[in-house]
């Protein structure tokens, strides 16, 4: 900081203002400086540090102009000269610093109690959700790690959560799929073929998800479950049902699996979870399992052959056998979409799989098409499930 502008002022003038309960504007601000820095500032002085004031008080401090840039997705702190940014392309150092790790602890405390939630030494990191940075985002999810958990320093990681909104025919135009993979797709949805979209961070899963819910034809109803708000398909009968944490006094907490079972009660043609990954996965199965066709969600995995043993870990959260999971797996999911991100930075459909049971009772995911090899071992099960014109 600059001059007579020291973290020790900053600490006097944030006590001044939380005893006040006044709102941090720059005028309450201002009058918190010259109160505390002894009482005579001069004009200029005074506004070349409003600003860095304001900047402390205020959004998301420093990291605001990074957050409100088009495009980018997430914003991470590992330090306070470790400011990294993903515009689409991956990791890229961005051209702003906190003066120390105190600062980062402070805006990471204030977010925290803007979200609702608590971060301190007894509670050494939070998860949350504050609003979006413009009218076009849903919000931004926040998570920080204090010291010494974090044992380089306080961890600061905000997303933004901007809605999935983009159809089929804009992500082949940018290059989503090669030659065929539309028509499969469009297949898929069309016959109420239940899928699960699968990949690692970053891949574009619920951007493919939203784009696939879009083709639903509009005469049907979809309810989506999602830990945080991001699909928005273009489609006119979309209900969203959306988790919620537990609050500072621990209760009030709504989960994605309380969800899925009042999804079941609202009439729904296709149930949509967001993100599979906790013991929801039971209720899902068990609902595609009782008549709602062409179900759909996304899980982490970096292979579609990983599914199965994903889905095993996550039903033992749930109670449910290795045997049972089988069991539903094999007449609840069919189709895996493998979502990948190449190395210019493009999200692509990287392959589609089939869910086969083996003799052992045991499910397999058997490759069926790839952007290398348009024709695999489950290309035959695949034609079965959408028809021969879906497996041109």
């Amino acid at each position: 900081m600059t001059g007579w502008v020291t973290g020790d002022l900053l600490r006097r003038v944030r006590d001044r203002l939380t005893a006040d309960g006044s709102e941090p504007t720059p005028a309450a601000i201002a009058a918190a400086v010259r109160a505390e820095a002894g009482g005579v500032v001069g004009d200029a002085e005074l506004l070349r540090v409003l600003h860095v004031l304001d900047t402390e008080f205020r959004g998301a401090g420093v990291l605001d102009a990074v957050l409100h840039e088009p495009g980018v997705t997430d914003v991470l702190v590992s330090g306070p000269d470790e400011v990294w940014v993903d515009r689409g392309r991956g990791l890229e150092r961005a051209d702003v610093r906190f003066d120390d790790d105190a600062a980062v602890r402070r805006l990471a405390g204030r977010l925290a109690v803007a979200a609702g939630r608590r971060l301190d030494d007894a509670q050494p990191w939070v998860d949350g959700r504050l609003p979006g940075v413009d009218s076009a985002s849903f919000g931004v999810r926040l998570h920080a790690v204090l010291a010494p958990v974090a044992r380089g320093g306080t961890c600061l990681s905000l997303r933004v959560l901007r809605p999935a909104s983009q159809g089929l025919g804009a992500l082949a135009s940018a290059g989503t799929f090669a030659d065929g993979a539309e028509d499969l797709v469009r297949r898929i949805v069309s016959r109420r073929v239940a899928f699960l979209v699968v990949g690692g961070t970053g891949t574009g899963k619920t951007t493919l998800l939203a784009a696939l819910l879009g083709e639903v034809d509009p005469r049907e109803r979809i309810v989506c479950v999602e830990d945080a708000a991001e699909l928005a398909p273009a489609h006119p009968h979309v209900v969203t049902l959306v988790a919620r944490p537990a609050n500072v006094e621990g209760v009030g907490e709504v989960t994605v699996r309380d969800l899925v079972r009042q999804a079941l009660r609202m009439r729904p043609d296709r149930i949509v979870v967001g993100e599979v990954r906790g013991p929801e996965v039971v209720d899902l199965l068990t609902a595609l399992n009782t008549g709602h066709d062409g179900g759909a969600g996304t899980v982490h995995a970096n292979s579609p052959e990983e599914v199965p043993a994903r889905l095993e870990a996550l039903a033992a959260l749930g109670g449910l056998s290795r045997a049972a999971l089988h069991s539903q797996l094999a007449a609840a999911v069919h189709v895996v979409l493998h979502t990948a991100r190449l190395d210019d930075g493009r999200r692509v459909l990287a392959s589609i799989g089939v869910v086969t049971p083996g003799d052992d009772g045991v499910c397999r995911v058997l490759p069926a098409w790839s952007r290398d090899a348009p024709t695999g071992p489950g290309r035959a099960r695949l034609q079965e499930l959408l028809g021969s014109e879906g497996a041109r």
